[in-house]
């Protein structure tokens, strides 16, 4: 019989599609460096509750400390998961479950990861003021979140759905929803302006906004990570503005998972970026 500490240590990631997620790369980067047996798997599962709840029975089963979750099924870790932390609770959806005897726990690290990417952008520059959101999906949701602890406010919503963005706004308590068409007009005055939607990713339609009123010490931050430089992150860095891209919160969310799962020493730092930046470019290559 094999000694249990020998057996390598299992996590994986779920999402439909799944084939474009970094998660493998950065987890396989920190196990490598850190020398831990482990393997983090990217799995597709269709989108519906029951395939959902079949396929983290099935990684339970077969000894999976845990997985990441991603779209569409942020929601659905949620309701599978017998417990969940105050911030998976608030956020109404969860991209961590922790598989354990009695269950899985539900967390969700994208909020804490887009603080700390935040903080690494505005470096000695404190947080607080008026913040914009544009979009009210997952991740507006988890934004809303991580600006609002961090002393933001008020945070305006900006989504073509009003009934989404009031919704998403209402998880601060000076939250605000505000019409698409006013997005820019809003920017007046406002110190972080954050782009949740797909506008301006490789292959959607350009994100239109004005960066004018921004004041000179405001922060820009985009979660498109495809390409890392989108549009609106080079008009803020040509104005001088503090920015941090997609793929800085999608490092410092992984965090939270690797050393839940699969090891200790998740630094997040130039040579995990320069890894990854090779990864995306690979990709592009016909």
């Amino acid at each position: 019989m094999s000694d249990p500490a020998d057996r390598p240590r299992l996590a994986a990631v779920i999402g439909w599609p799944i084939g474009h997620s970094l998660s493998p790369a950065i987890h396989r980067f920190w196990a490598e460096r850190e020398g831990v047996n482990a393997y983090y798997v990217p799995l597709a599962v269709e989108p519906s509750y029951e395939a959902f709840a079949r396929a983290c029975d099935a990684l339970a089963g077969l000894g999976f400390a845990g997985c990441n979750v991603t779209l569409p099924h942020k929601e659905d870790a949620l309701a599978y998961a017998v417990r969940a932390s105050r911030r998976a609770a608030a956020a109404g959806a969860a991209n961590m479950l922790t598989f354990g005897p009695d269950g899985a726990e539900a967390d969700n690290s994208d909020i804490p990861g887009f603080a700390q990417a935040l903080r690494e952008a505005l470096g000695e520059t404190a947080p607080g003021g008026k913040a914009v959101v544009l979009g009210a999906g997952g991740a507006a949701r988890a934004v809303v979140l991580a600006l609002a602890e961090a002393g933001y406010g008020p945070i305006l919503v900006a989504n073509r759905s009003p009934q989404k963005a009031a919704q998403v706004a209402s998880l601060a308590a000076a939250g605000e929803a505000v019409p698409w068409s006013e997005r820019a007009k809003v920017l007046s005055g406002a110190k972080a302006l954050v782009n949740a939607t797909s506008l301006g990713m490789a292959g959607a339609p350009p994100l239109d906004i004005a960066l004018d009123a921004l004041p000179d010490d405001a922060v820009v931050a985009d979660l498109v990570y495809a390409p890392l430089e989108t549009d609106l992150l080079r008009r803020a860095r040509a104005r001088g503005l503090a920015a941090a891209d997609g793929l800085s919160m999608l490092m410092h969310q992984a965090a939270f998972g690797y050393r839940a799962w699969l090891g200790r020493e998740a630094k997040v730092d130039g040579a995990l970026r320069a890894a990854l930046e090779a990864a995306i470019a690979r990709r592009r290559r016909p």
